[in-house]
């Protein structure tokens, strides 16, 4: 398997799958010219069994959205990741947060790190798909989802009686964005009554900003 025949018939794949290589390549020799290529930096590997060209010889150029919804599916941005997008609240994020409903996980990669958090089936919505800069495709949560969500994983450090919280400690803004129809509806999924009450309190205060 000679390199520039291989990149060549890659450049065009945002990500490549060792499955499809060995399929094609045939057995244990696919595997260890991966590996070849991976320690000269000719192939970057995003986890066991994904990669993608080096920057060189890439076509497409891939964002960490894209690459976040690829490494662990299914699984959409959300979180910080998403609020710092929507301008929810005012930092960057350097790891890439997202929801699944597979148990668990962070993978680093030269890209980021990508944290991957778990819910039950029944509240996994309120995302939508979006297309980057380099016309690939990405699922991240609607606003109101992504701040349910990280009120979800941070409830244990949320008093009810607290309204301060959310533009003090969590340093919401912009929360006239949000539609509070949505945050109670999208609450109701998690069956959890202290997040319905948090949400509750979050659309008072919304509902403040909108006046």
């Amino acid at each position: 398997m000679n390199f520039n025949d291989f990149k060549n018939e890659f450049r065009n794949i945002p990500i490549i799958n060792s499955s499809d290589i060995v399929r094609k390549y045939k057995g244990q020799t696919a595997y260890n010219q991966l590996n070849t290529w991976t320690k000269k930096g000719l192939l970057i590997q995003l986890k066991r069994g994904l990669y993608i060209l080096n920057k060189d010889d890439r076509k497409i150029a891939v964002g960490n959205y894209f690459i976040a919804n690829q490494l662990y599916q299914p699984s959409y941005i959300s979180m910080e990741s998403a609020l710092s997008l929507y301008e929810l609240i005012p930092d960057t994020t350097t790891t890439i947060t997202s929801i699944s409903t597979k148990k668990t996980m962070t993978i680093d990669n030269s890209f980021a790190s990508f944290t991957y958090q778990h819910i039950k089936s029944k509240a996994y919505r309120g995302f939508k798909l979006e297309i980057d800069n380099n016309n690939l495709n990405y699922f991240i949560a609607e606003p109101e989802k992504a701040i349910l969500d990280f009120l979800y994983f941070n409830l244990s450090d949320i008093d009810r009686q607290d309204a301060d919280i959310f533009e003090k400690s969590y340093r919401f803004q912009n929360l006239d964005i949000l539609n509070t129809k949505k945050i109670l509806q999208y609450a109701e999924f998690f069956d959890n009554p202290k997040l319905k009450d948090t949400a509750k309190a979050l659309c008072v205060i919304v509902r403040k900003r909108k006046v």
